[in-house]
């Protein structure tokens, strides 16, 4: 309620945490003196208070009324203290009722109090000069500036009653003038103090809600792209492995009905091997590893195998399906998201022409050209039309058609480009390019 107010700066406890960034906003210099400010108020008008039932309880050892007013006095100091530390708990975050709404209230009946003493006894008329502080800080100025000349010619009353002249004397009047147009522009300045550290609190809370909502924003950005990135591993590794073994499973099944039981064991030793590396694939996926094949061997080599293995799988499923690998250019050494990217996009290709593209031949071809690596897969399938391939993908909702635009995101992250023809009847080319000028950089990340 008092002139405390604004030296508890309030972000939740009223001052700011240890270690925050933003803590020197609310240690600003003009804190620091409204909190000399306030002691000094404080202590002053304990001291005055004290002095004033001192002088009168030796001044006035005849006088019956001295203790009346003495009583008067206490209970002034209590009412004083008790708004004093009503708002200090409540800047402190000890008490969750605001007293600020009875601060007007308060400041009536602490002034109602000083008056009673001050027509008992003259020496209670200094009390006004700290009263004058408060009653600019918790009173419009319209109201506070009439209430302090009151309150002057009070104390001048006061004083020339005291004195016995018919006349009051100069210096009965120049000082309480003088003190209360002092009071006057030391509030003022206090006033302008307590608006820039509210203003430079103001700040600091609202620079501590932007960092949260930044990062929060930032945290729900790293959520979505690791959510992406989980699709785009889950798809391209266990997803593709899943549906080649449905697909040899279903095959090996027609060839028991059949009583070809050669081929069906066959078969089932397929869905073996593949299942094995969808297992290996799974635990080098939660453990945030690279594919396992390329721990083993060089891409080159792997991509040799994938060929291979798409071309026996398709064969097991009852697709005369041919895939071979051609190298052009001499291998060179690539980063492991590099790496990673390409085999995932030979994945993810040859397992849409064995699934959908009804091909007899499929070509993998890996150039090094110095500056940059490219990839092209062909198929001599039914082909289709790009220009709806997004529409299409948009469409469905089986959790199919999210290799193309999972490759796509693979390669622009490595600032690589994705190209892909095809027409009706024609077979289909997805080409990619990525280029190794900053291989190295992209290695550390």
């Amino acid at each position: 309620m008092p002139a405390t107010e604004p030296l508890h700066a309030r972000n939740g406890t009223g001052l700011s945490r240890p270690g925050d960034p933003l803590r020197g906003l609310d240690a600003a210099p003009s804190v620091a003196i409204l909190r000399v400010l306030r002691v000094t108020l404080h202590v002053g008008f304990a001291a005055l208070l004290g002095v004033a039932v001192l002088r009168l309880l030796v001044s006035n050892e005849r006088d019956p009324g001295r203790y009346a007013l003495a009583g008067t006095a206490l209970v002034l100091a209590g009412v004083y203290l008790t708004g004093t530390m009503m708002e200090k708990r409540f800047a402190a975050g000890s008490t969750a009722r605001d007293p600020r709404r009875y601060g007007v209230l308060w400041l009536g009946i602490v002034t109602a109090l000083w008056a009673l003493l001050l027509a008992g006894s003259s020496d209670f008329a200094w009390l006004a000069f700290p009263l004058f502080f408060l009653h600019l800080h918790l009173l419009p100025r319209p109201v506070a500036l009439p209430m302090i000349a009151l309150m002057t010619v009070a104390v001048i009353a006061a004083q020339w009653g005291a004195s016995g002249l018919p006349a009051p004397q100069l210096a009965v009047v120049l000082g309480p003038l003088f003190g209360a147009a002092f009071s006057v522009v030391t509030g003022l300045a206090y006033r302008a103090l307590y608006r820039e550290a509210e203003n430079q609190r103001r700040a600091a809370d609202e620079l501590r809600r932007t960092r949260a909502e930044l990062a929060a924003t930032q945290h729900d950005a790293g959520v979505l792209a690791e959510r992406e990135r989980l699709a785009r591993e889950i798809h391209d590794t266990l997803a593709q492995g899943l549906s080649s073994i449905v697909l040899v499973a279903r095959a090996a099944e027609k060839s028991l009905a059949a009583g070809d039981t050669a081929t069906a064991a066959a078969r089932f030793a397929l869905v073996q091997q593949t299942a094995s590396e969808n297992l290996a694939e799974a635990r080098n996926f939660v453990r945030g590893l690279s594919s396992p094949h390329l721990q083993e061997t060089s891409l080159v080599e792997t991509l040799r195998r994938l060929c291979d293995t798409t071309e026996t799988s398709s064969a097991a499923g009852g697709v005369g399906l041919r895939c071979r690998f051609e190298l052009d250019g001499t291998p060179a050494e690539l980063p492991q998201p590099y790496r990673v990217t390409l085999l995932r996009a030979a994945q993810a290709s040859l397992a849409n022409v064995r699934d959908h593209a009804k091909a007899g031949n499929a070509v993998v071809t890996v150039a090094f050209l110095g500056s940059e690596v490219t990839m092209d897969i062909y198929d001599d399938g039914i082909g289709f039309d790009p220009a709806g391939l997004a529409a299409r993908m948009n469409e469905r909702t089986d959790g199919s058609g999210f290799g193309i635009r999972s490759l796509q995101e693979r390669v622009t992250a490595l600032n690589g480009s994705l190209e892909i023809e095809s027409a009706p009847g024609e077979g289909t080319v997805v080409a990619i390019r990525l280029p190794l000028d900053d291989a190295p950089e992209r290695e550390q990340q």
